[in-house]
Formats: structure tokens, sequence, C-alpha cells
């Protein structure tokens, strides 16, 4: 009733003495009602009140706010002072609702009357700043802010004076005026929660009084600090401490987005000022936080010049002074992080502007250097990581990198590296002085593991740079260091092995310096060599280091691995001086045996020995032509060591069977080549090709008993069984035949070639066809590695399930370690603390089990690589593509998600590299009867997130069911990825839009999206693509797999098939269709909906699949009806505004329309189909209205030119000017 409503405006009128002058009944009511809503406060509020009676006191106070009439009487009575700060809290909630939800149905003088509340709550309703809580004065800033964003500046243009105003009512209001003015700028420029047109006229105010509103806070900097620093009274300074805390933070929500005209105004004062409360221990991290932000500003270059001021004596000594700390206090330790930050920041500015704008090198340039030094060097592992980008910047740089501070530093800087590589610091441990800064940083040893792979990294590559500007002497530093750890006696450390006594771990003292130093001379004689000229070159002394290590002898395998690098790193300057290959080759071949006390099993000893074999692969790999003349005796001693007591495991002999094939491509004579092929491949062949094999590899069940897997193991028989010889010989076989696949090749030179022999012929193009000395061997091979691929894909039926043993039964679970990679988990690198152990019948089956999974992993590598090696004679091989998918693709229904994920990665990469050596005129006859039935097979498989059941689950079925989804996600990711590489050209425009929508703000994201016209692609097809296009079934099965992926839950994938895959191909086929597509059609149509509604609450998956949509409706509606249909079932969609935009698409002499209002157009006609986030879905909503729009002043028009200034143009051309 209308008296109802008169008394509410009443009381409105009555700010904090409402209770006093009300109508007796009124007063009474409200009273009463705040005496409950004090109750109920309470009772939430009472950690020992029951969970029953805080809902329903939860649910009282709820419902009072959203349908109570007393709610502004009743907040501002609650917010009086005298009441408990959470009773005060709530009545200060009351007003916020108020002002979110019933603003727009307010009168205008029930504003004004609720304004002036809450500016008397601001200037008379709180305790002193030291005595009030501070979530009395953010609820307080809140109710402010909200007005603000609804009124100013149109209906309260006086606002900024009468913040300025309250701030000369005390401390306490001066804080809250910070804090408000604060959170207008975050909810307008930084978190944007406010409809365009309000934010634009909030922020274009805002800008206009900038310079007023910078006056005025320094202003209020400058007096409280100035007051902080007089006043004796502790008490009395706290408070203006506490103003001045508030306005530097305040400043900082400003500094990071005004012009930087008030940033740098008065020769810097600003920034001065920020300087010289860094001297200050309770001011400096707020004053560090500002400085940052400031110095870390973009825009033009001429803008940051004043910057410069920073590196004068006066603010370069404040930086330093305030650097002088040493004690591990949380926010020191934070204040040092960000003065870390200052310094690398103006690095980054010094180095912008030294290269585009002429800027002198500043004469302090060494101080500031030896400040940066001075935490490049600190304790903390997280402050050396926080320098490097900077080191790297200041080194790359063209002018600075050559002057003499810079090479100086750059020379400290290597040898800091000497401490800062070693890997020390874990927070679980206390035996370097990191481990305490640690502590604060990382959570645990994985996460400080985590960190410092990335750390050494990043150092390592800052050290390559460095190493460009002083060669000579980082090789001088390398040089000490590896000869004070020869040196150096063997230190195991608290921490030895568990494997054999007396040996180092992981974390062994000798392990992690050997481990650092080993880093720092890969990086510094990689970029010696490119930066010297040969003559120049310390080969000498290189060889004296060589020597060194090659007399070096230790039994410790985490030492020799090392030792083992530092002779690869040195093999270049072995080039200069041919008599060290002799040498070098026999500690490696020393190392390839090596054994701890008859052990050769232990992991450690296994590194060791693979790591030998790596180096040999990669010497002949790089220097063939250098290796060459040793051939003879490198192969006798490769079959010497075959032949003896070696104990050489398969991968080693076929390491060193793949470095004889590296050097044989030296002969550059195919006849000798092939020779060499057939006596080194004479044994894999027979056993290959043998009748007992063929039986094994054709036959699942001969090939499970022939594993063992039927059989069931035991401890005893675990070193005896034949079964584990006869895995041996199937890994010797497949690992021969991929290092000879894969490394076997023809001259680079087609002269040479031609010489050679290897040259069969010539295309009609011109090009040569080339044989491979090893295609004779391949082909022999070939059938028996199709059966086994067809055999291991077949283990997984249920017949042949069945045969497996006991031992066996859960041999294609997946583990734990499988389990952690798709999770994303990553597992302890350092086991010296706690020893890993396992169950004896665990170890017994690990080896075994994992064969039986295995083989499939390595046989497709062969086939890709036959791709590539042998080309043309792989792909004219007869019936070759029946041959493939007949055995790639058969039973893979039986195959588990965690099992095919494996498969398929190395379907893709075999796909891959069978596509990249493919001759386009074997696209039709080979790639598509694969890549159709490849894709097709995928539309099987379960999409993420589909089929989910909502339960309350344990611990480890969710685990399991997160396991399972992100297994699914990460195996569709990989095939709609080799969808794209295979069938696009991804243009670097295309990549470098992708790129900037999943950075840059989301209302720009519309705009991004919106520069690509609606009838052209964003990338053309490869001849492939148009190929497989061409084939209907393979075509649909593309439309239909790329346009279903965009529902599954799966952001990353919506985003890059909605914008690059989908239109592109649905455009080539859309217009050459029957009739008979158009359901098809419609389904697609409805797909890009259904994406909408599972990915439609984020911006960047938003616009292109509205995009996506639009592109459909607007290219294909004429031609097909149906589309139509799909949309009038979008929820609540205007039929007539679906009408109306048909009609423009329909009626050729329709009004054009502008691109971005049609777009506009078009996301009003699929709202309906947006979802929400599930934390959006039962928000209620705020709306704020727009307000009329700020009058702006006409532009004065003026000529370019005093009028009395007569150009005589005018007169040359006046048709009244007869002079002519």
């Amino acid at each position: 009733p209308l008296s109802c409503v008169f008394c509410i405006r009443e009381l409105l009128a009555f700010p904090l003495t409402v209770c006093q002058t009300l109508p007796e009944v009124m007063a009474d009511q409200v009273a009463a009602m705040c005496d409950q809503l004090i109750k109920a406060v309470n009772v939430m509020m009472d950690p020992e009140t029951d969970q029953i009676y805080r809902l329903e006191a939860l649910k009282f106070c709820e419902e009072f706010k959203e349908t109570s009439t007393f709610c502004v009487p009743c907040g501002l009575q609650l917010a009086d002072k005298a009441q408990t700060a959470v009773v005060r809290h709530f009545g200060l909630q009351i007003l916020e609702h108020v002002i979110k939800f019933r603003w727009n149905n307010m009168q205008q003088q029930e504003k004004v009357q609720l304004k002036e509340c809450a500016m008397q709550l601001l200037s008379t309703g709180t305790h002193t700043i030291l005595e009030e809580e501070s979530h009395i004065k953010d609820a307080l800033s809140r109710i402010t802010v909200e007005m603000i964003k609804r009124e100013w500046p149109q209906h309260w243009p006086d606002m900024l004076k009468e913040m300025e105003a309250l701030t000369s009512h005390g401390e306490a209001q001066t804080e809250l005026v910070m804090l408000i003015l604060l959170r207008l700028a975050e909810d307008v420029i930084t978190f944007q929660t406010l409809p365009t047109q309000r934010r634009r006229d909030i922020q274009q105010t805002l800008t206009q009084n900038m310079e007023n509103i910078f006056s005025f806070m320094i202003a209020i900097l400058h007096v409280n600090v100035e007051d902080y620093r007089k006043l004796v009274s502790e008490k009395a300074a706290r408070a203006h401490c506490r103003v001045a805390v508030a306005t530097l933070n305040t400043l900082a929500g400003y500094i990071d987005w005004v012009s930087l005209v008030h940033i740098t105004c008065g020769n810097c004062h600003l920034l001065e000022m920020l300087c010289l409360l860094l001297s200050e221990p309770e001011l400096q991290l707020e004053a560090a936080e500002c400085l940052l932000i400031a110095i870390s500003r973009k825009g033009k270059l001429e803008d940051r010049k004043p910057f410069m001021l920073l590196f004068d004596d006066v603010a370069i000594h404040y930086i330093l002074s305030a650097a002088q700390a040493v004690e591990v206090v949380e926010r020191r330790y934070i204040f040092l992080k960000r003065l870390c930050q200052v310094l690398c920041a103006l690095g980054g500015q010094l180095c912008s502007l030294g290269s585009d704008v002429e800027v002198e090198v500043p004469a302090n340039l060494s101080k500031y250097m030896e400040a940066f030094l001075a935490f490049t060097t600190h304790s903390s592992q997280f402050l050396k990581s926080s320098t490097l980008a900077t080191w790297g910047a200041l080194f790359r740089h063209e002018t600075l990198s050559k002057d003499v501070v810079v090479v100086d530093k750059a020379i400290k800087y290597l040898r800091a590296c000497m401490t800062n590589l070693v890997k020390t610091g874990f927070p679980s441990r206390a035996d370097n002085p990191s481990c305490e800064y640690s502590r604060v940083d990382f959570d645990s040893d994985e996460d400080f593991n985590s960190f410092f792979h990335s750390f050494r990294a990043q150092q390592g590559e800052v050290v390559r740079i460095a190493c460009r500007i002083v060669p000579l002497e980082a090789f001088q530093i390398a040089a000490e260091w590896l000869q004070y750890q020869i040196a150096c006696p063997i230190d195991t450390g608290a921490t030895t092995s568990k494997t054999a006594e007396g040996l180092c771990s992981l974390l062994s003292p000798s392990v992690v310096q050997w481990d650092a130093m080993t880093v720092f001379m890969e990086c510094m004689v990689a970029q010696i060599f490119k930066n010297l000229e040969e003559e120049k070159l310390p080969v000498d002394q290189s060889m004296e280091l060589l020597q060194a290590v090659l007399n070096y002898d230790t039994n410790d395998p985490l030492i020799l691995s090392c030792v083992l690098t530092n002779v690869s790193a040195l093999f270049p300057f072995v080039t200069l001086r041919p008599h060290f290959l002799p040498p070098v080759l026999y500690k490696l071949f020393k190392a390839i045996t090596f054994e701890v006390g008859q052990e050769s099993k232990v992991s450690s000893v296994k590194n060791v020995r693979r790591h030998a074999c790596s180096s040999i692969i990669k010497i002949c790999r790089d220097y063939p032509q250098f290796i060459l003349p040793c051939f003879d005796m490198f192969y006798n001693h490769v079959k010497k060591m075959f032949s003896g007591d070696a104990m050489l495991t398969n991968m080693e002999k076929c390491s060193l069977m793949e470095a004889l094939v590296l050097i044989s491509n030296q002969f550059k004579d195919f006849a000798k080549q092939k020779a060499f092929l057939d006596e080194l491949m004479a044994l894999v062949v027979a056993e290959w090709t043998s009748d007992e094999m063929r039986h094994v590899l054709w036959d699942p069940a001969m090939f499970l008993s022939f594993v063992g897997a039927d059989q069931v193991v035991t401890e005893q028989s675990k070193d005896t069984d034949t079964a584990a010889l006869n895995r041996g010989r199937l890994s010797f076989c497949l690992y021969a035949m991929l290092g000879v696949v894969k490394r076997a090749r023809w001259p680079v030179d087609l002269e040479e070639a031609k010489a050679g022999g290897f040259v069969m012929g010539y295309t009609p193009a011109g090009a040569p066809i080339y044989r491979n000395p090893c295609t004779a061997q391949f082909l022999v091979l070939l059938p028996n590695l199709l059966a086994l691929i067809r055999t291991h894909n077949s283990l997984y039926m249920p017949e042949n399930m069945a045969r497996l043993s006991v031992t066996f039964s859960r041999a294609h679970e997946v583990m734990d370690a499988e389990k952690n990679v798709v999770l994303g988990k990553r597992s302890s690198l350092h086991t010296c603390f706690v020893p890993i152990s396992e169950p004896p019948s665990d170890k017994v089956v690990v080896k075994p089990s994992q064969y039986v999974l295995s083989p499939g992993l390595s046989h497709f590598h062969v086939l890709g690589n036959a791709g590539l090696s042998l080309q043309q004679e792989f792909y004219t091989i007869e019936r070759l593509a029946e041959e493939i998918s007949g055995s790639a693709f058969v039973s893979l229904d039986h195959v588990p998600d965690h099992r095919l994920r494996p498969m398929i990665h190395i379907l893709i990469c075999f796909s891959q590299q069978l596509v990249v050596s493919c001759p386009q005129e074997y696209y039709n006859s080979l790639l598509c009867p694969l890549l159709g039935p490849l894709f097709a097979y995928m539309l099987q498989v379960r999409s993420p997130g589909e089929d989910e059941e909502e339960a309350v689950c344990q611990e480890s079925q969710v685990t399991q069911e997160m396991f399972e989804e992100q297994l699914v996600r990460l195996l569709t990711r990989e095939v709609l990825d080799l969808l794209g590489r295979l069938l696009f050209f991804y243009s670097d425009k295309c990549l470098i839009t992708l790129l900037k929508c999943a950075l840059v703000e989301e209302d720009m994201m519309m705009d991004l999206v919106q520069t690509a016209s609606p009838a052209q692609p964003t990338e053309e097809l490869t001849e492939l693509g148009k190929c497989l296009m061409k084939h209907e079934n393979i075509y649909m099965t593309l439309l239909t797999l790329s346009f279903t992926s965009l529902s599954w839950k799966d952001t990353t994938n919506c985003h890059r098939t909605a914008s690059m895959v989908c239109w592109t191909l649905l455009r080539q086929v859309a217009h050459s269709m029957q009739q008979t597509f158009n359901r098809s059609l419609a389904l697609f149509l409805s797909y890009v909906l259904r994406g909408l509604q599972v990915h439609g609450q984020h911006e960047v998956c938003n616009s292109a699949l509205s995009q996506l949509a639009m592109l459909i409706y607007e290219n294909l509606r004429p031609r097909y009806v149906e589309l139509k249909a799909v949309m009038t079932q979008i929820p609540n969609i205007s039929v007539e505004a679906l009408d109306q935009y048909d009609h423009r698409l329909m009626d050729p002499n329709a009004p054009k329309v502008g691109d971005k209002k049609r777009k506009d157009q078009f996301k009003k006609l699929i709202a309906g189909t947006v979802g929400k986030a599930l934390c959006q879905q039962f928000r209620k909503e705020v709306h704020i209205r727009n307000l009329p729009s700020l009058f702006k002043k006409p532009k004065p028009d003026k000529d370019l030119l005093p009028n009395s200034e007569a150009l005589g143009l005018a007169a040359l051309f006046s048709p009244e000017d007869n002079t002519l």
C-alpha cells in the first residue's frame, strides 16, 4: 500500500538515528527485525552452532535481503558502529544488496537519500583507522563504488570533490577514500564488471580528471609520509603509515593504465618519491610494487625516456641500500623479489631505449650491474632465476653487449654460474643456505625439482649467449672447473647409492658438481666453435683437457656418465687433431661394457652403457667422413665385442650396428654399401625369416607361448627361462631393422649419388629416383613385420586374453607410471631419500609384460622410416595399402583406451612420415586407403566427457574417471592434430591470430575473429587434403569427426577446430553436394550450436563457434532450407527476427547491412544456445542501466592557414578570373 511506501521513504531520510524519529509502530517493527537479524548473524558465526541451525539462520537472512521492505533502515541500524563487527558487516551487506539489485526500481529522491546515508557512514560511522576492522572498510568502499558505477558522472558530478572533502575528517576517512578509488579502478579497468557504455563513461571521466586525481594522491602520500617520519607517538605514526600504505596500493591500481605523462611529470617526481620510500621498512614493499608497475609499462619509446633518470646516483643508491639484507623474513623476502623485478624491468627499459631511441649508456651502468649481479649470486634460487631473462637481453643487445662494463660482468656472470648450475637447495634438506629460501618458495622437493629443471635450461641458454661475448674467457673458466673436478677426490656425502656400497647417489656433492660442470662445458664448446675462427681456437689447451678426461678412471657410474658427456662435448676439437680419435673410441667402447662388481643390470650402470652407445652414434652421425678412415678398426672391434664375452644387451648391439651404418653411408658406392649391409644383417634376416619365427609371428597363440605370456613365472625361473631368450631374439631383430632402415642413405650430392650407382631413373618432372642399399633386405623382412603388427593387435581379443597365465593376467591394465603421465603428475626424480621397493612378483612380471605390449611401438617406426628412407621403392611395393591396413587397423575395437593411445600416437607419427615422403602420384593408391580407415575408426572412440554419470565416488574412483577422460581427450586431440597437419597449410598470419586470441582481453576477442571475411578461408588445403576431399566416404568422415569434436569437453580442440578446420573442409564440398547432403548439413550446424552450449561461457570459443555458425548459415542457407529448421529449435529465439535475417539472405534486393551489425544480429539469434559456467548458472544477475551520453564539445573548425594568407590557387582555378 501507498502508506507503506511513504513510511519507507520517510525511513530513508534519517541515516543513523532512524529508530529514534520513526513512527512508533514502524520503529518497533524495525527494532524487532534488527534483533532477529542480530541473533541470526550470531548463530551463523558461532563455531559451535549446529549445522541445521546455521542453515536456517542463513536462509532467514537471505530471504530478508530478497523480500523485506525494511532492508535500508535495518541495514543502517545494523551498520552503526555501536554494533559488533560481524553485525555491522552484515548491515553493510544488506545495503550493498539493495544498491545492486533494487537501485533501478528506486525513486531519485530515495537514491539521493541513500547516497547521503552512505556518505555519513563514511564520515562518522567508523572507528579510528587502527581500530576499524579491514572487512568493514572494504564493505563501506564497496557500497560507495556500487553507487558510483550507477550514477557517476552524469548524476553525481561532484563525487571527486566530496571524496576530497572526506579526507579532511581524519586518517580513517582518507584510507576509505583510497579504497574507494582503488576498487573503482579495479572494477572499471581491471575486471571490467560494467556494461560497455557505463565503463566508457567512467573511464573517460577518470582520464579527464587524472591530473587532479594523481596530484591529490601524491599530496596525500607526501603529507602522511612526512607526518609518519616526524611523529614521536607510535600510535599516531602508525595511523599515518596505514594511510600511506593505502595510498601506495591505490597508486598501483592506477599506474598500470594511466598515461605515462602522469607518471613522469615533474621530472619523475613520483618515481623519485617511490625510490626514497624504499628505505622505509614499513612502506618499502608497496613502494617497490608501484615502482615495478611503472617501470614495466610499455608505450612509445619517447615517452619512456624519463625512466632513465632511475640510473642516476640517488635512485641507484636507494635501490642498492634497500637490497642490503640477508634475513629470511617473509615480508622482507617478498620485498627482495619485487626489488629484483624492478631491476629486471629497468634493464628491459634500457635495452628497449638503447635499441630504438638515442639514449646514451648510463654512467652508473656499473653500479646497476653490480646490484643485478648481487641478486644473481643471492642464496635464493628463485631470485637467481628471476634475473636470467634480463641477463639474456643485455648479452644479446647489439650495443650494450660490446660495452666494457657488460663484457666484464659477463665474465663474472659465467663464474657465478659455477655455483648457480649446481643442484642444491632442496626444501627438505639443510646442507645449503638456499634450502631456507626454498622452504618459502616450494612446497616439496618435487616442486623444487620441476623448477630447477626449467631454471637450468634457462641458465644454459644465457651461458651460451654470454659465451658469444667472451668465448676464450668462458673456455678458461670451463677448463679450470674441469681440471678442479678431475683433481678432487670423490665425495659421496651422506646419501650414498642404494645399489652398491661406496658409490654416489644423485645428490652426492661430487655428482652435483660434475653434473653442473658438464652442463657448462656443453654450452661453452658449442658456442666457441660458432664464434671463433679456427686459428683462434684453443686447440692445444683443449687437447690437454681431453687427455686428462680420457686418463680419468672411475668406477662410479654417475661420475662416469658425466665424464662421457665431457668427452662428447670436447670431440669437435678432435677433428683438428685426428690422432686423438682412437683413444676417444677406446674410452667409449670400454664404457659400453662397463660393470660394477660383475653387475650390469643396475639402472645407473645401464645408463652409462646407453650413454656410451648414444655418444658413438652421435659422433658417427655428425662426423661420419672423419670416422671413415677408422671404419675397419671400428668394424673389427664391434665384431669382436659381438663374439666375445662382453654380454652386450640387444639395444647395445643394435646401437653399434646403427653407428656402422652411419659410417657406411660415406662409402658412396651402392654395391659396396649393399654388400656391407647384407653381411651386417645376415643373422637378422636369417632369424626373422626362419620357419620358426614365421609360425610365431603369424599365430597369436604361438606368439604368447613364445614370449612366455602363457606361463607362470617364478623367482627361480626368471634368469634361465627360454622365454627371456626368445624375447631378446625378437627385440634384437626389430631394433636392428629399425637402425638400418633409419640410417641407411644415399649421398646428398646428386653427382656423387650418380657416380656411386644410387640413381635408378628420373621422374617425368626430372627429379632423380634414388635407390637405397637396404631395400632388398627390407622387402624380405616386410611380410613378417606386417604379420607381427597384426598379431600384436589381436592380443587384446577375448580368446587371446584368456590364454594369459596368472602371472600376466593384469598385463594389459594401466600402470601407475602411465597414469601419472596422462594426469600430468611428476614422479620424484631423486629417489635417494626413499628407495623404491617393489614386490618380487612385480619385478618378475614387469619385463615380459612390457614386452607383450611394447613391440607395437617399434614396428610402426620401422614402417614410417621405411617411407622416408626408401621413398619410391617403398611406395611402389605391390598391394602396400591393403597389406598395411590389413595389419595396422585390425582388431582395434578390442584395444583399451590406455593401450590405444600409444598405438594411435605411433600410427600418427607413421602416417606423418609416410605423407612427408610420399610422392603426389601415390596419394590415391596408398594414402587415401590408409587414412580413410584411421579417421573412420576414430569416430568410434568415446568423446571426452561423454556418458558421464553423477555419483558420489571414492577418491580412487574420481582419479580413475579423471584418468579415463583425460586419456580420451589426449587421444582425440592427437588425431585432430594429425588431421590439421595433413590437410592444411597453416599461414603465419593464422597462427599469430590464434595466439592473440588466447592472450588478448575478452572485449577485443570478437574484433580479432571478425577480421576474417566470411567468404574466405583462414588457410588452404594441401594437395593431400584436396585429394582426400574428392572421396565421399573420407570427406564425410572428416567432416563428422571435426564437427562432433566441437562439443567435446576440450576447449583447446574446440577453438582450433572451429576456427581453422570446419569451415575450410565444409566449403570445399558444400556447393557440389546432392540434396541428400541436407540432413548432414543440418546436423553439422546442430553440432556447432551444441558446441556453443558446452563452451559458450569461454569468450574465445564463443567467438570462433559463432563465426562458424554464421559462415554456415549465410553461405549455405540459400541452397539448404533445412538450416532454418535447425535455427527455429534454438530456445527463446525471436522467430520474427529470424525471418527478417532470413529475408535479407534470400532477397538480393534487400538493403545491405554492415558486417558488425549483421554479426551482432546473428549472435542475438543464437544467444539461447550459449551455455554458462556452473558458477554462473545460479548467480543473480546485476543490471546496471546506461545513463545519458556525456556531452561532447564539437571540434571548432580551423583553417589550416590564416585567412590573411592568400595561396593564389583559388584565383588560379576561379572561373571569374580572366587574366589567363
